[in-house]
């Protein structure tokens, strides 16, 4: 078990956490609430999400001098009176670990001057987002999946160790905390799994968008034996145990540039192009 605090791993049966001290079974419930409607409001915004679940936008509407974060890059349009600003959240360091993880090094922040404004963001890849309002909780999410946050929401870029290398989600996972909107994004769309206290549920780690802290988790081949899993298509998953909810994709990016790489043309040592033979 992980506290949703600080996301420290707790000693089975424990009570408290040993490095922030939160009081376990005083924790917030072990849910994610996930907003079905698409829309809603924050401190000083709202937000609707169109054109799901293949092609989502998020329309965020703020208030005079509002802001929201998002991750850079992930800005389609905005009111004119609405102030970009990019920085290095966490200073050096902070960004550094952001880049390290997977993410920009910058993260962005859009605020309204002098009245309303809109923003709208969408995530690189065809898919889904998921609109999450949080309630002083802590998720763990791949580092793809961030899409923007409340201004109050705490992102940081924690050290995932072999377990998060040997499952192929790089060497670093994100850990937002907090309470405000947090948005998710996907390739393909979301599915939402709740696991029952000691319910075990196995996923291909390529498929994983975002899980609870609380919510316990290993990694182990998807079949006995190296060769068999190779062979299988399934390299390694995650398997988890209740309770807890887990957010899913249901499509794979790196399956899909699988698929495509046969039909690349292959590049030769002299800078790549095709290889025609004319006798």
């Amino acid at each position: 078990m992980n506290c949703p605090n600080c996301g420290s791993e707790i000693a089975a049966g424990g009570t408290f956490c040993g490095r922030c001290g939160t009081r376990i079974d005083a924790a917030v419930p072990r849910s994610i609430n996930l907003d079905t409607d698409g829309r809603g409001t924050g401190r000083g915004y709202s937000y609707e999400i169109h054109h799901q679940p293949a092609f989502s936008l998020a329309v965020l509407t703020l208030q005079a001098e509002a802001s929201i974060n998002a991750e850079a890059g992930a800005m389609v349009s905005m009111s004119a009176n609405v102030e970009l600003q990019s920085q290095m959240k966490g200073g050096l360091l902070g960004a550094l670990k952001r880049a390290a993880g997977g993410e920009s090094a910058f993260v962005s922040t859009f605020t309204a001057r002098g009245g309303p404004g809109e923003v709208t963001l969408a995530p690189g890849a065809p898919g889904d987002i998921a609109a999450i309002e949080m309630h002083n909780q802590s998720f763990f999410v791949q580092s793809s999946s961030y899409l923007a946050g409340d201004v109050s929401l705490t992102v940081d870029t924690k050290w995932g160790g072999a377990k998060s290398f040997f499952g192929g989600e790089g060497l670093f996972v994100l850990m937002v905390q907090g309470q405000g909107l947090l948005l998710l994004s996907s390739f393909g769309a979301i599915h939402r799994k709740i696991l029952q206290p000691g319910e075990r549920y196995v996923v291909d780690t390529g498929h994983l968008v975002a899980w609870e802290g609380t919510t316990q988790y290993s990694l182990k081949k998807a079949a006995s034996g190296f060769f068999r899993s190779l062979v299988s298509g399934e390299g390694i998953v995650a398997e988890f145990m209740g309770p807890g909810e887990l957010l899913i994709q249901t499509r794979n990016l790196a399956a899909l540039a699988g698929l495509l790489k046969p039909f690349f043309p292959s590049q030769s040592g002299e800078g790549g192009g095709f290889n025609i033979d004319f006798g």
